[in-house]
């Protein structure tokens, strides 16, 4: 046997090797991208939701000393093809998105103007000198209103605000309901909530005239879509774009985009012949950056005495904005309907949603996408239903889970789960929160005036984002494929080209780990790029929890045919049959003789020169892989909230949160603690916290962080997670995926808590945030409170 002279990575809590440089001050965002000659963009935003546009004056901004120049939309139409949208569903209606306004402004934020000049504060003054002639018109920002009759049209040609209406249904709803004991009904406001990554987008575009290339520096997840999508709108070579996302601070979905400001500054940057930049600021990302969530959902539930769920129907009401951003039709869809049979298996599931155009930000995917809106729906309603027929929540669902040995399993909607154990994180949390000890303690402090609540959230979500053929089925344009080279150098040292892009998930220690793990070489001499089109194969990116499940399996693929190759020339070397090598540790030696051995780094150097090399075998090591997986990931878990209510502020406190989630096998569990904390503290956001407010004209209330409210670190309780295994055997590293669970589960866990911390008032719901005062108010009545609100 080889001695082990390396660590086995897989599976270990690797330190990420992208933190140094992060944190030290050394990373490279799109801000810190300066050029000779750089100019600077600003963009003039709509002051109403809905207005004509009668004219813009821009000849005082033009004068002021510094602007090169001024343009609106008028200046473009004819010469950029409006902002695409990379999904599509049947009978959808698609208006067109200008990179500029022209005609109307349909959203507070849309950019009616651009000014260029030769610093970011002379751009930004120079606004102030142009006059744009509106036109007040009616607004709509409700959904629902939008789709009464006289509502007013966001746009005139479509004539109607509805854009689509999609379904999706298993077995006889009608006649689940028919047959239940019990039928639970309830409105759930999922609210809008507003995405706050810590760096804002960003854009710097730099052509070369003399070629007629475009380098585009952004702030994105999806450097390679933005590139074609860049090249389809303008009309340019995609060879002569390329795009590099460098570090990126933070999503959460919101740079998964093609923004009308990337379209705007590249054609600018075209049109000048010099580089040019424009760079977000806080307020203004809060008005033109893309929004998330609001779900308006009506649920009916049928459940049988016995606890039996067997009928689930909802119609949701999706608000989609002024404009469809590029995969805005997918998240309140595909996303969202068909991961409504949760964890359970519920014989008889129907959902309607109607996606409805609004005079508000775009809304698109949001951390967790389509599936947190889905989970708090199905396990508010299983709390629902639960209270209806006196049973506890937690009996309720354990007679309702999926068992272990139904997989793989399709539930109603017609999706396939590949693998689960639900029962066992369910049994592991309840287990760790002492579940029966927290319900006595809850009683006795009933009995002292005092409120103690434990909500339970189980979920499972569609991950990966593949296979592509039925992405397109779905209407979604993109692949579902994922893209990795694997690069050896003569010394053996390894780059890896990775078309998933990182913006803090932690790819650079991720993917190191599958390649240095799987050649037996130190993490060091293993480089991780990712981000650049100049540089790396064409990849899909980062979203939906994907990157581990696509991007890691064509990492390991691709280690898989470089280990190969070299054993055919470690055979050569040692004169043996290729059947005789086995490898360890690096090492590649016959069977039964470890003392002879070649290390990796002899193959790699051989496999360059090729002094004394298999004839007819190319030389190199390096291999490349497309991999389309055969099906998506499901990752599933189980979170328990327990929370306390103040009885004088109606302030709730989180005294504990237990997590226990199963991503399949698992690569590095301090990345995967990590990812769960953010998520779950973003979900919390949602439940105490956040919410995006319009007022009826349209105006954003909560314009910045004054008066949106995110959680602060005192406010959140320490996370105690905890995992089970159940590896996917859609792929052969066993992994599913982890980046969004944490929102999925927690906005629901802790509702359920609140809510049954407030059972002895009456209260059978309320809706997000759960603010102090709402809850004040509840305790104040000191008797059943009113339904919903």
């Amino acid at each position: 046997m080889v001695s082990a002279t390396i660590e086995r990575l897989l599976g270990k809590s690797v330190r990420r090797k992208e933190d140094p440089r992060l944190l030290t001050g050394r990373g490279t965002y799109v801000d810190d991208v300066k050029l000779p000659g750089m100019l600077h963009v600003a963009f003039l935003r709509s002051t109403h939701a809905h207005a004509r546009i009668r004219g813009i004056a821009v000849e005082a901004a033009r004068r002021r000393p510094g602007v090169v120049a001024v343009f609106t939309g008028a200046d473009l139409a004819g010469k950029v093809k409006p902002v695409p949208c990379g999904w599509t569903l049947p009978n959808m209606k698609l208006p067109d998105h200008p990179a500029l306004a022209v005609g109307k402004a349909r959203y507070l934020g849309d950019a009616v103007a651009a000014v260029v000049a030769t610093d970011r504060y002379t751009a930004r003054d120079a606004l102030d000198a142009i006059e744009v002639d509106y036109e007040p018109l009616p607004a709509v920002v409700d959904q629902e209103q939008a789709l009464r009759p006289g509502a007013p049209l966001v746009h005139d040609e479509l004539g109607t605000n509805l854009c689509f209406t999609w379904s999706v249904s298993g077995g006889d709803v009608e006649a689940g309901l028919r047959q239940a004991d019990r039928v639970v009904r309830q409105r759930l406001i999922n609210q809008r909530l507003i995405p706050n990554s810590i760096e804002t987008r960003g854009v710097v575009a730099q052509p070369n005239p003399a070629t007629g290339e475009l380098t585009i520096w952004s702030s994105t997840q999806i450097p390679h879509l933005v590139r074609l999508l860049l090249a389809l709108t303008l009309d340019i070579p995609e060879h002569k774009l390329r795009v590099i996302a460098p570090d990126v601070g933070g999503a959460f979905g919101s740079k998964l985009y093609l923004y009308a400001e990337e379209v705007a500054v590249t054609w600018i940057a075209r049109e000048l012949g010099v580089p040019v930049k424009w760079i977000e600021d806080r307020s203004e990302a809060y008005r033109a950056t893309i929004h998330g969530r609001d779900h308006i959902q009506d649920v009916e539930i049928g459940v049988m005495q016995d606890g039996r769920v067997v009928a689930l129907r909802a119609h949701s009401y999706a608000n989609l904005g002024a404009y469809l951003s590029t995969f805005a039709p997918g998240i309140p869809t595909v996303l969202f309907g068909l991961m409504l049979s949760g964890t359970y298996r519920i014989p008889n599931v129907a959902v309607t949603v109607d996606g409805v155009f609004t005079n508000t930000n775009p809304v698109d995917a949001y951390r967790g996408a389509g599936r947190p809106e889905a989970t708090y729906l199905v396990e508010r309603a299983m709390d629902l239903a639960a209270a209806e027929i006196g049973m506890d929540p937690v009996e309720l669902r354990r007679r309702n889970l999926i068992p272990r040995d139904a997989f793989p399993y399709t539930v109603v909607t017609g999706v396939t789960y590949d693998s689960g154990d639900y029962e066992k994180t369910l049994n592991r949390a309840l287990e760790l929160v002492d579940y029966a000890g927290l319900r006595a303690e809850q009683a006795r402090l009933r009995q002292e005036g005092k409120y103690l609540g434990i909500g339970i959230s189980n979920y499972v979500e569609i991950c990966g984002m593949a296979p592509s053929q039925v992405l397109g089925a779905a209407g979604g344009g993109a692949g579902g494929w994922e893209s990795a080279t694997l690069r050896v150098s003569p010394t053996g040292k390894v780059t890896l080209l990775v078309g998933s892009s990182s913006h803090g998930q932690g790819h650079e220690t991720a993917f190191a780990q599958i390649v240095a793990d799987g050649l037996g070489i130190p993490l060091e001499d293993v480089e991780v790029v990712h981000g650049d089109t100049g540089v790396v194969q064409f990849g899909i990116g980062t979203f939906g929890s994907r990157s581990a499940a696509t991007g890691g399996v064509a990492t390991a693929l691709c280690v898989e045919k470089v280990r190969e190759k070299a054993k055919k020339i470690a055979a050569h070397l040692l004169e043996a049959a290729e059947a005789d090598i086995e490898f360890e540790q690096g090492k590649f030696y016959i069977r039964g003789s470890p003392e002879k051995a070649k290390t990796f780094q002899e193959i790699a150097l051989q496999a360059f020169l090729c002094h004394n090399y298999p004839k007819g075998l190319e030389p190199g090591l390096d291999a490349t892989t497309f991999y389309d997986p055969s099906n998506f990931t499901w990752p599933f878990g189980t979170h328990i909230a327990v929370v306390e209510i103040d009885g004088e502020t109606g302030g709730v406190k989180v005294r504990r949160y237990v997590a226990v989630d199963d991503c399949g096998n698992v690569i590095n569990p301090l990345l995967v603690d990590g990812q769960l904390h953010g998520g779950i503290i973003q979900g919390i956001g949602q439940a105490l916290y956040e919410r995006a407010v319009f007022d009826d004209n349209g105006q954003l209330l909560s314009a910045n962080l004054l008066e949106y409210v995110v959680p602060k670190a005192a406010q959140v309780p320490a996370v105690e997670t905890e995992r089970t295994v159940t590896p996917s055997p859609v792929n052969p590293l066993g992994v599913k995926g982890i980046g969004e669970a944490g929102t999925i589960a927690s906005s629901a866990a802790i509702v359920n808590a609140v809510v049954d911390a407030l059972a002895p008032f009456g209260v059978r719901h309320l809706d997000m945030p759960l603010t102090p005062e709402k809850i004040w108010r509840v305790l104040r009545a000191g008797r059943p409170a009113a339904q919903g609100g």
